[in-house]
């Protein structure tokens, strides 16, 4: 078997990690960076894609060498960092999903024009729909048609980003003045952009959790095979971060134009920058391309919280067995449609708060979420032929120093500042 077909038979995890990855960070995040910063932003996209690797790479190599989950790998390391990883995922379950599928109901809102008032009709039917989904067709109908999905979306994005290269910059207003990383609200962007770039770090378990669905129903591919397939779906949000930058450069950077926070508003901006800079040909393209993102996130990111929430507790209360309940993934994924659909209706005013809070959160926990991970991939579980090399040690003791460095800075100025 020829290397691409074996690659193309191992597509999955690294897939959906890229399928995961490319909705608020890129969709949002990567075209404001753009847009008000200019080409600039483009250094800590790429730091942060460089120095997080090893993070989520390990997430792949501790589950093929061992065939446990990176939670299980936490137990073994000790009870209380299952705890630590269990509080961070239940502020993430709670928040991020939320804010996920109101910007994605405010992306239909825009693309078929219905009327703002009709955005919680719209995020339950999202809810209802994605969920029903994920339980009917569980992990193999996900796989299968994110293949299609993401295909569609980097065809799409690859040729806006050729059109808006092509047609050269929008022309900066007279008064432009380019704005200062450096001042307080700029630095909160550049650590909110690093954070969530190319997605939060404890996302690292997700791929573990993918990776022993898809084995469940083919044979598991070697180290190396798993690696490689990964390292395809990381490029990919790396690359697509690129373009997300590319487009918010050319089409917005000097005109003084404020992305708006109100999801419907954004959804409006991001369709209409487009089209008028492209033309109006492009509106479909571009609606259809964002919507694509956010809906394909939202059900990848729902998937994984409701997996790594049921490892989490069936890890820490053995007692319950949820593992031999067939039925129990369906109960985990509507319960977070409930529960997250509540969020939406109740702190509809306060998501930006609320997304706030798990910000702080993830970004402050980060470097030590990659020490777990580093620490798993060391422990005595792992053969020494099998463990990271050197350079690769040093990359993660450089991202954790990295993170280290700017979630103290970040923490000081969100709590004392």
């Amino acid at each position: 078997m020829s290397k691409l077909k074996v690659l193309l038979k191992n597509l999955g995890p690294g897939l959906l990690f890229a399928s995961m990855a490319i909705g608020t960070s890129h969709l949002v995040l990567s075209t404001k960076a753009g847009a008000q910063y200019g080409w600039l932003m483009a250094i800590p996209i790429l730091l942060a894609n460089i120095f997080k690797y090893p993070f989520f790479e390990f997430g792949v190599r501790y589950t093929n060498v061992t065939g446990k989950t990176l939670t299980e790998g936490y137990l073994n390391r000790g009870r209380g960092y299952l705890w630590f990883y269990a509080i961070i995922t239940l502020i993430t379950t709670f928040t991020i999903l939320a804010a996920l599928y109101t910007v994605t109901a405010g992306l239909f809102i825009n693309l078929f024009q219905v009327p703002e008032i009709y955005i919680n009709y719209i995020s339950l039917a999202l809810f209802a729909f994605i969920s029903l989904l994920l339980i009917i067709g569980k992990y193999r109908f996900m796989e299968v048609s994110l293949k299609f999905v993401v295909s569609i979306l980097f065809l799409a994005l690859l040729v806006t980003t050729v059109v808006v290269i092509f047609k050269g910059p929008v022309e900066k207003v007279a008064d432009f003045t380019s704005p200062t990383i450096f001042d307080s609200m700029g630095i909160l962007f550049l650590i909110s952009l690093m954070g969530w770039m190319p997605t939060t770090v404890e996302a690292s378990s997700w791929v573990s959790l993918w990776s022993v669905e898809k084995w469940k129903t083919q044979p598991k591919p070697s180290l190396r095979e798993s690696l490689q397939e990964f390292k395809v779906g990381y490029f990919t949000t790396s690359l697509l971060a690129i373009f997300f930058l590319t487009i918010g450069c050319m089409t917005l950077y000097g005109t003084n134009t404020t992305l708006s926070g109100n999801a419907i508003t954004f959804a409006d901006q991001i369709v209409q920058l487009f089209t008028t800079h492209i033309g109006p040909w492009a509106y479909i393209l571009i609606a259809v391309a964002a919507f694509a993102t956010m809906f394909s996130t939202c059900m990848t990111a729902h998937d994984a919280l409701a997996r790594v929430s049921l490892d989490i507790i069936d890890l820490l209360f053995s007692d319950l067995k949820l593992s031999g309940n067939k039925s129990i993934f369906a109960i985990g994924v509507l319960v977070l449609a409930g529960v997250n659909f509540t969020v939406v209706s109740v702190f509809k005013s306060n998501m930006g708060q609320l997304v706030a809070l798990a910000t702080f959160v993830s970004f402050v926990v980060a470097p030590i979420v990659g020490y777990m991970n580093l620490k798993n991939v060391m422990s005595d579980e792992i053969p020494d032929a099998d463990k990271p090399k050197r350079p690769l040690q040093a990359l993660t003791y450089l991202g954790i120093l990295f993170l280290a460095l700017f979630s103290v800075y970040y923490f000081w100025m969100v709590v004392f500042k």
